[in-house]
């Protein structure tokens, strides 16, 4: 990996973006699951000598695009990763687009099958078995891809993605609780995580069953009017993946004032947030910090994020905590 490490004794510039950007868009088709699409936007920065860059992939909330969280995606790559934002069909905004309405009401509104969150869990990992081929015939963008070094990421509904792909198990009524988990991830971030006691609304299973598989590092973030727009979740049952996840180093960062939309770089029917610069401002360093840690095997990140370095920057803003293995 050709990219030097940072040295974390300051927290980068949010609003500094080193390394110059560029942006591919494309589909995958499935051929096993009728020709299913899968579009993604993928961000990479170019410099000369920067190669072997870890791989990030993200998961767009219910409505959402691959053009989600652009915020987030431009930093991040031009930190030294590969962003590859990916579309799922079904769970997308093919929900609301050309009906009648705020897209909000509209979704609210639509009747979603398992069958539907299922195919987001086989389209992530349908996702990374394509990506060696994809890099093979885009060889400008593969030069700077590490595709042995991955981690998982997503808001909302994408969150909840991210979770069982890091090994949280899925109730399924029909088989009973379902690992997806793809253990090509490293690690995985969940903005606005997603409570599996509302997921799982009879209470079936036992949460411990749910949560002891999820094992590899998880960075939680949410806000404490994280509430979900379309209703069923509150705030406080965000943090409860972080406070029962089995294994791997957790951490949560819960922002002052935070909403559901502040980690996707857009409001919806929301109103506007004076907080909302500072609170980016620290998803994205805090999310820098965290892929350091456990894709670039960066030590003085791993300090920063875990001790004083990461309380003394968010201060008042957020609140911080930390269950290292």
């Amino acid at each position: 990996m050709n990219d030097e490490l940072r040295d974390w004794r300051a927290p980068p510039d949010p609003h500094h973006e080193p390394h110059k950007l560029l942006i591919k868009r494309g589909m995958f088709t499935d051929t096993k699951r009728d020709n299913r699409v899968v579009p993604y936007k993928i961000y990479y920065p170019v410099a000369h000598g920067l190669s072997h860059l870890p791989v990030i992939i993200w998961s767009h909330g219910l409505g959402g695009t691959a053009d989600g969280a652009a915020f987030l995606g431009r930093f991040i790559a031009s930190h030294g990763y590969v962003v590859v934002n990916i579309q799922h069909a079904g769970t997308d905004s093919s929900l609301w687009e050309g009906k009648p309405g705020h897209p909000w009401d509209v979704i609210r509104a639509a009747e979603l099958r398992p069958e539907d969150t299922i195919s987001r869990f086989l389209d992530v990992s349908f996702v990374l078995d394509s990506l060696p081929g994809w890099a093979e015939e885009n060889p400008d963008v593969a030069e700077h891809m590490d595709l042995s070094c991955m981690g998982m990421s997503g808001h909302s509904f994408g969150a909840y993605t991210a979770q069982v792909m890091a090994g949280q198990m899925y109730p399924d009524y029909t088989n009973g609780l379902r690992s997806f988990r793809d253990k090509r991830f490293r690690g995985a971030i969940a903005y606005s995580p997603m409570p599996a006691s509302v997921a799982d609304t009879d209470s079936r299973f036992d949460l411990n069953a749910v949560y002891d598989p999820l094992a590899i590092p998880v960075l939680h973030m949410t806000g404490t009017l994280d509430v979900s727009p379309l209703g069923g979740v509150t705030a406080k049952q965000r943090e409860e993946p972080f406070d029962n996840a089995g294994g791997g180093d957790q951490y949560l960062a819960v922002l002052e004032g935070g909403d559901h939309m502040v980690f996707a770089g857009s409001r919806g029917k929301l109103a506007a947030n004076p907080l909302r610069h500072r609170h980016e401002d620290i998803i994205k360093t805090l999310s820098l910090a965290f892929w350091d840690v456990y894709l670039k095997e960066n030590t003085a990140a791993r300090t920063w994020l875990s001790g004083d370095g990461v309380r003394a920057y968010v201060g008042d803003d957020a609140k911080t905590n930390a269950r290292l293995r």
